[in-house]
Formats: C-alpha cells, sequence, structure tokens
C-alpha cells in the first residue's frame, strides 16, 4: 500500500510538472515560477500536502542540482574557461560588486546575520544561464555582438559557484576558521587540478569515457558524476561543485552525446528539486517579504543592467547593444534557489527560504521582458530626453560609433541591430542537441 501511495504521487506530481511545463512553452516563458508554485501547492500549508514521497522527492532534488552543475560543465572547456578568466574578470568583479552587495545588504537590515548575508549575496548575485540562453534563443539574439560579453558573465559566474559554494557550505556547517580555510582550499585545490588534468589530458580522458554504445555511455557518465558528487560533499566541498568539474573534464564527442542523453534526466530532476524547494516553504510565510523581495528584486534587476551596459561598452559594443546585454542578465533562476536551498536545509533563517522564492518569482518573470524590452525603452526615454539611444549625446558624424556587426572596410560603421555573422564558436541554446562554447 506504502508503494502504491508513493506511485501515485510522484506520478501525480510528474504529470503535473509536464503539463506545467507544456503550458509555459506555449506563452513562451519560462517554466521555472511554475514550478515553484507547484511545490508550493504540494507542500506544508498547501492547496494538497504531499506526505509519502517526500522523502524519494528529496533524493530526486538533490539528482537534479548535481545534473544542473554536470551539464554547465559540458557547455564550456577548460581552455574557454581559463581564457574568460584572463579577459573579461573586470565585468567579474563589477558583477560581483553590483549584484551580491544589495543581497548582503538586505540580510543585514532585517536582522539576519551574517551567514544569511553571504547566502543572500548569492542568491542576488547569479543570473540564470538556463533562462537567459532560452531567452536569447527565442529573441533570435545568439549571433548578436553582446550575446559573448553575456556568455562571459555567466561563464564568470559559474567558475566563481566553484569557489562560493564550498565557502557558503562550510558557513552552514558551522566549522571554525581553519577547518573553513581547510575547505576552501581543497575546493580550489580541486579546481586547479581539474583545469589543469583537462588542458593536458582531456582527450584520454574523454577517450576512457568514450563509448559507441548510448546506454554504457550515460551509465558511465552519470555514475561517475555522482560518486565524485559524493566524495566532494563528503569531503565539505560541495556536490554541485564536482558534478561542474566532472563537466569540464569531458570535450569533444564524449561531451556532446553525454549532453544528448543527460538533457532529458536533467530537465526532469531539475523539475523535481523547484518542486522540492517549494515543499519545504509554507505560502503563508511569502506575504510578510513580499515587500521586501519585491524591493530587491527591483534594485537588483537594475543592478544586473548596468552589469550588462558596462561590460558591453568596454567591449566596444553600440548603445543599443549594451542595453539589450544588460536587460538579458537580469533573470535569476536555478543557482539562486540552489543557493538558499542549502540554506534552508541547514535552518539559518526562517525567512531565508520564502524571500529566495518570492525573489526567483519575480526575476524570472520578469527577466524575459528586460531583455525584450529594456533597448526599446531606453530608446523611447531617449527620444523624449533628447539624448541619442538614452546613452549619451549625439555621436558626431565625424567618429566612428560603436556597432553590433563584425568590422567591416567602410569609413564610417554606424550602430546597428542586426545579427553578427555566425561566429566560430557556438553559443549555449535551448534546442535540441544545442551546445555551448566547445
Amino acid at each position: 500500500m506504502h508503494s502504491a501511495v508513493l506511485l501515485i504521487e510522484f506520478g501525480a506530481i510528474i504529470l503535473a510538472l509536464g503539463l506545467l511545463g507544456r503550458f509555459a512553452g506555449r506563452f513562451q516563458f519560462s517554466p521555472i515560477p511554475l514550478y515553484l508554485l507547484a511545490g508550493l501547492a504540494f507542500g506544508t500549508g498547501g492547496i494538497l500536502p504531499l506526505g509519502t514521497s517526500e522523502e524519494f522527492v528529496a533524493i530526486g532534488a538533490e539528482i537534479g542540482v548535481i545534473l544542473l552543475l554536470l551539464m554547465l560543465g559540458l557547455e564550456y572547456t577548460a581552455s574557454d574557461l581559463v581564457s574568460n578568466l584572463k579577459t573579461q574578470y573586470p565585468a567579474g568583479i563589477v558583477d560581483c560588486t553590483l549584484n551580491a552587495l544589495p543581497g548582503a545588504a538586505a540580510a543585514l537590515l532585517m536582522g539576519w546575520g551574517p551567514v544569511a548575508a553571504v547566502v543572500l549575496a548569492g542568491v542576488t548575485w547569479i543570473s540564470s544561464s538556463g533562462v537567459i540562453a532560452k531567452v536569447l534563443g527565442d529573441l533570435g539574439r545568439l549571433g548578436n555582438r553582446e550575446t559573448p560579453v553575456i556568455l562571459s558573465i555567466l561563464v564568470l559566474e559559474d567558475l566563481a559557484m566553484a569557489v562560493y559554494l564550498p565557502i557558503i557550505t562550510a558557513l552552514l556547517a558551522g566549522v571554525g576558521l581553519a577547518a573553513g580555510s581547510l575547505t576552501l582550499a581543497i575546493a580550489l585545490g580541486a579546481a586547479g587540478l581539474v583545469l589543469f588534468v583537462a588542458v593536458r589530458y582531456g582527450r584520454v580522458i574523454s577517450r576512457f569515457v568514450s563509448s559507441d554504445d548510448p546506454e554504457k555511455l550515460l551509465l558511465v557518465v552519470l555514475g561517475l558524476t555522482i560518486l565524485v558528487a559524493g566524495i566532494a560533499q563528503q569531503l565539505q566541498v560541495s556536490a554541485a561543485v564536482g558534478a561542474f568539474l566532472v563537466g569540464i573534464a569531458l570535450s569533444g564527442e564524449v561531451a556532446e552525446g553525454a549532453h544528448s542523453l543527460l538533457a532529458p534526466l536533467r530537465d526532469l530532476f531539475a523539475a523535481v528539486f523547484f518542486v522540492f524547494f517549494g515543499l519545504h516553504t509554507d505560502p503563508a510565510s511569502i506575504p510578510p517579504v513580499l515587500l521586501p523581495a519585491l524591493a530587491l528584486a527591483a534594485l537588483t534587476a537594475c543592478t544586473k543592467i548596468a552589469t550588462g551596459y558596462w561590460a558591453a561598452r568596454r567591449a566596444g559594443i553600440s548603445v543599443k547593444g549594451r542595453w539589450r546585454a544588460g536587460g538579458a542578465l537580469v533573470a535569476r533562476g536555478e543557482f539562486s534557489i540552489v543557493i538558499a536551498g542549502l540554506a534552508v536545509t541547514a535552518g539559518v533563517e526562517p525567512s531565508l527560504g520564502p524571500m529566495a522564492t518570492a525573489y526567483v518569482l519575480i526575476l524570472v518573470v520578469i527577466g524575459p521582458l528586460t531583455a525584450r524590452y529594456a533597448e526599446p525603452v531606453a530608446a523611447l526615454v531617449g527620444k523624449v530626453t533628447g539624448r541619442t539611444g538614452a546613452g549619451g549625446p549625439a555621436t558626431p558624424a565625424a567618429h566612428a560609433a560603436p556597432t553590433d556587426e563584425p568590422a567591416a572596410p567602410a569609413a564610417n560603421p554606424v550602430p546597428t541591430d542586426e545579427p553578427a555573422a555566425p561566429a566560430a564558436h557556438s553559443v549555449p541554446t535551448d534546442e535540441p542537441g544545442g551546445r555551448g562554447p566547445r
């Protein structure tokens, strides 16, 4: 009887998620907010609380986090990451400063303490790679000149996660300074070692994992990832970081094959993860933090737009492209929930989970809108105020202006909104078989 109830409850959850995902796809927006709402409905204080399947859902949620980070690692090669670190680190510093500090300040102002401040800083800092990649594809901007700038910021955030997650894990575990320093040293050492091995011996590792049989490839990659994630968690480094490093170590045809095989599993277990997070949030606890969440969402939407604008300007992108870059970075999603989920599990601050849920719900809905309308709204404001493109005074005709097109032999190139010619490197996409910059 117990197993029958488990099957009924879990089957109902999966069916509901499938219907919600279909509904979101019909209206071309991210299903993440609907998954979170489903969790709120099925959890404590919800419309239809679950009992029997909650433990099973918890295991599925943990696998979901591991697969999210593994798939993210598969999107990039070690050389790509090293190159991004060398050329784009100023944008990463600006991104961290403008977007992490508001979260930390908000937690301290609400009296949540320093640990919660570090957690909320991560929640407000990290943009949603999945949502942003989907939006760029839907808007037909994958070939635009500002898109590599957006991707560089996302890659730097992903790299920062490899350092941030061990720190937050140590803080939540309540370990001392010496133990926390050791944990961070292990994490940095592991990340550095994996990057070194991936650069020097990536092909050897890929040949070892490679198989012409999709079933064997799936089992080896999934088993290796979960094993490494478990070892990492045992060392208090973070299972997610372990999975991310496994993804980086794989390259070439193995990465392509693993990506296509694991994508459906990732989508399934990631959806379960969002439901699980919602299960642990009482809907009645959201209204008290709704106004602070709205204020924080409005502030950090502006700081993300400023981040993208600055980074695109530094890369020589035209004013319109700068606004598009900024608007695309607003969405928060999976990683914000991963970070908040760690704090909720550790029982740091009861209001942190509801705050993060409301915050992500707001920005995952607003993000696609800012990506689509930031540039035209800025242009409209520019017309009203008499400033071209809302980015400054009109550019004299005698001087060349930044452009979103590849460099042309013309004497005076001008800004344009047309996508650039296909670049040598591809970018992440949500289309079937889509791959990152490998």
